[in-house]
């Protein structure tokens, strides 16, 4: 595929906390992407180590960079309180004026046609509300290895946004799974949401996702707290917690998960507040296990092409 090196103005907008560690590889590669953003803001989330030193390193050298210091709150925050520190910077600038907005984790090491290969394909279908490439991590030996995300997300450490549709969806939810309730919001108001494993779009995620500052299990009990948040249904849950039991930590990482849903049910913790997209949520994943995940999203997408209007469905054809 051939890209437009310039397709269109993007923010990015980085939460970030104690980063010293990895930033330098991000801010490096996004330096170097052949579309520069429009304006990346980063929010300082608190950082006790070399971090404030580094940002303003690279602020002094590209003025497409600025930096904006967000109040301690005392310790690493994951789900609500990166959704937190994210909002915390966009609302300092707004998205207006911009065509897309891009939620980017500061861990990463993106390839130097991400942004505008991303764009590109936004481009050639104006149905794509979000989308990603795909993560990998390396092994203590070297190898990269897949997360393992499937095509119908984009995934939450560069969640890439039409600015209309992350408007239309009505943002981030303050919760655990806000990165994937966003994608399957989207798919309810006849957008698109995927990721693709191109070899120009991987990229190298040197946090491994799940990871928690407090363990990977904590991590993993997390991820199935947040499913059970999200409405999923239980039998689907079940058969993606014996998927992840092939992906590190073996066995384990699925058992952590399955146990993270369960005892958020047992506790009758409450659920996501949105009774239709709960039950939108719902109706696919039976769907999907019956004739599998990809035909179930192209059922999907089959089905609100026709309703779609350059824009999204209003929201009583969605609920219909």
């Amino acid at each position: 595929m051939s890209f437009d090196p310039n397709p269109g103005r993007y923010l990015l907008v980085t939460p970030c906390r104690n980063e010293a560690a990895y930033m330098r590889r991000t801010l490096d590669s996004v330096v170097a992407q052949d579309a520069q953003p429009a304006l990346w803001v980063i929010v300082d989330d608190g950082s006790t180590d070399e971090t404030p030193a580094i940002l303003r390193d690279y602020a002094g050298r590209f003025d497409w960079i600025r930096i904006v210091t967000k109040p301690d709150r005392g310790s690493r925050a994951v789900g609500p309180g990166v959704v937190e520190a994210f909002y915390y910077g966009l609302n300092q600038v707004g998205s207006a004026g911009f065509d897309y907005l891009c939620k980017l984790d500061l861990d990463l090491d993106l390839p130097v046609g991400y942004f505008s290969g991303l764009m590109a394909r936004m481009v050639a279908n104006p149905r794509i509300g979000s989308c990603s490439g795909k993560p990998y991590f390396r092994t203590s030996a070297g190898r990269l290895v897949s997360e393992k995300c499937g095509d119908e997300m984009s995934v939450g450490m560069t969640k890439f946004y039409r600015v209309s549709c992350f408007n239309d969806i009505g943002g981030f939810v303050h919760e655990v799974m806000w990165d994937a309730i966003d994608c399957h919001k989207s798919r309810q108001l006849g957008w698109v949401a995927c990721s693709w494993d191109d070899p120009n779009l991987r990229f190298e995620h040197l946090r491994p996702m799940g990871a928690s500052q407090k363990g990977i299990l904590t991590g993993r009990m997390r991820h199935g707290y947040g499913q059970y948040y999200m409405g999923s249904d239980y039998w689907y849950f079940m058969a993606t917690c014996l998927y992840r039991m092939g992906h590190p930590p073996l066995v384990i990482g699925g058992l952590a998960t399955w146990w993270g849903y369960v005892k958020a049910w047992a506790q009758g913790l409450p659920q996501h507040d949105d009774a239709e997209l709960r039950q939108f949520i719902r109706a696919y994943q039976r769907r999907a296990l019956r004739v599998g995940r990809h035909q179930a999203i192209a059922e999907i997408e089959a089905a609100f092409a026709s309703r779609w209007k350059g824009g999204a469905l209003s929201r009583e054809m969605a609920g219909s």
